[in-house]
């Protein structure tokens, strides 16, 4: 069954990829006249997002990349930004 949530609701919620990672906590939602159009994810202590980004505060994932909605929010492994450094640590 389908439930809703109201936007309020997901302030200060955790995010996490599709693969397990924890990626960061909902800042703000970015709404246009009838749907959501992305989520401002703040880059929180121990987050995937505080490694990569550095000293960056967040990063907007577009909602078509969230794969689902309910205690937690999950999202697609692709929101993750990609960075020359991260690329290097991997060869």
């Amino acid at each position: 069954m389908l439930q809703m949530k109201k936007i309020r609701e997901t302030y200060d919620m955790k995010v996490f990829t599709d693969q397990g990672d924890y990626f960061g906590d909902v800042e703000d939602s970015i709404l246009t006249a009838t749907k959501v159009f992305g989520w401002k994810i703040k880059a929180t202590k121990g987050s995937f997002l505080t490694k990569v980004l550095g000293s960056a505060k967040g990063v907007i994932v577009p909602h078509q990349l969230v794969k689902a909605v309910s205690d937690i929010i999950i999202i697609s492994k692709t929101a993750v930004p990609n960075y020359p450094a991260e690329e290097g640590a991997e060869e």
